[in-house]
């Protein structure tokens, strides 16, 4: 990680385990405050940020002037996305309380008035309510004075092993136009960031297990550094009929491979979503790991569901990033989480910008 420069501070709204974050700090900004309502994704920030203040606070109930007292560089978030997402029809309307909690990030960009903004999200947010949740969020940062972008970036586009499309708006006080990060041209497929993680049985629990093999490939050597050992293999216990289910599916097929007998329990095959059962494949990106223990993901080589150390690789945290809390709400920290190398992408690209401007106004 390079040295972090003071002069780039960041706060962290609507944190989670700290996804974003670590993108941040690996860009050369210190996260000096986040704010996280649940516990276990609040303790998980903590243990991994020892320099930051975190706040296990509903944000609701958080007066931005009383805890800062500096402006910082950027302010970033992305507010809970239960609302916006778009696999969430029952509840994706401008009723549910989680879709306006992105007013608590405008009062937060209020009353800190910070140079930088960055705020995240699924890719649903784009087209929630035909567009003009986005029309109406740029045009409240407008006047502010903030002048925004918006795009929707695939996480397998800037060296994530995973298909993951996220909703990115970037803005800033200092009136110069933003440009998203160019996407790289050779993906990492899941064998490339998985191989050299130890075999697993279904319901295993190694806190610490020896790598397998040397890091033989770029990704690898990320992952690793810092780490003598593989940690947290740790995979739910998933029935025997579960895992003779998983028997019959070949890399890339899901439920559909199931034979009708050992569907029994489910009236309706035709009900169920296309994430159900699917075993990865191992010469492409994965599909989006979010709630990988419901939907049961099955490792691309092993009768098993995959362990929360193979889930972070997919996600792009390191191997020294440990996760706190029971394994639901673990697996539930990585799902939600912004993968560290694509917010990475997204805050060089903003140091750029920033410091372009600011060369072009010395020699002014």
């Amino acid at each position: 990680m390079p040295r972090i420069n003071i002069k780039y501070t960041g706060i962290d709204v609507f944190s989670g385990a700290g996804g974003m974050s670590l993108g941040a700090e690996m860009a050369g900004i210190n996260v000096a405050l986040a704010i996280e309502n649940n516990e276990h994704a609040a303790e998980t920030f903590r243990h991994n940020h020892p320099k930051s203040i975190i706040l296990n606070k509903n944000i609701q109930n958080i007066r931005p002037q009383d805890v800062v007292k500096f402006i910082p560089f950027i302010l970033f978030g992305g507010p809970p996305c239960q609302g916006f997402s778009l696999s969430n029809t029952k509840t994706r309307n401008t009723d549910n309380t989680n879709n306006s909690l992105f007013e608590e990030f405008i009062r937060f960009v209020k009353e800190l008035n910070p140079k930088w903004i960055l705020f995240e999200n699924v890719e649903g947010f784009e087209n929630f309510n035909n567009g003009k949740i986005v029309d109406e969020l740029q045009k409240r940062l407008a006047e502010l004075g903030y002048i925004s972008s918006v795009k929707v970036l695939c996480a397998s586009d800037y060296g994530v092993p995973q298909n993951r499309n996220r909703f990115f708006l970037v803005g800033n006080r200092l009136g110069k136009a933003f440009h998203f990060p160019t996407p790289t041209k050779k993906k990492i497929t899941v064998h490339q960031a998985l191989i050299d993680l130890p075999k697993l049985k279904n319901g295993a629990n190694f806190q610490e297990l020896p790598y397998r093999v040397a890091p033989n490939n770029a990704y690898l050597q990320r992952m690793r550094k810092g780490s003598k050992k593989s940690l947290q293999n740790i995979v739910s216990r998933n029935k025997e009929y579960v895992i003779d289910r998983y028997n019959h599916i070949k890399p890339g097929e899901n439920w559909k491979s199931i034979p009708d007998h050992l569907m029994l329990n489910y009236k309706n095959k035709s009900n169920c979503h296309s994430g159900i059962y699917r075993r990865l494949h191992p010469d492409k990106p994965s599909v989006v790991i979010s709630n990988y223990r419901k939907n049961m993901l099955i490792h691309p080589s092993e009768n098993r569901g995959l362990s929360v150390r193979e889930a972070a690789r997919l996600q792009s945290f390191p191997d020294n990033f440990i996760f706190k809390g029971p394994l639901m709400h673990i697996q539930q920290q990585i799902g939600n989480a912004v993968p560290p190398f694509l917010a990475y992408s997204v805050f060089k690209n903003i140091i750029h910008c920033h410091n372009a401007r600011t060369k072009q106004k010395k020699r002014k």
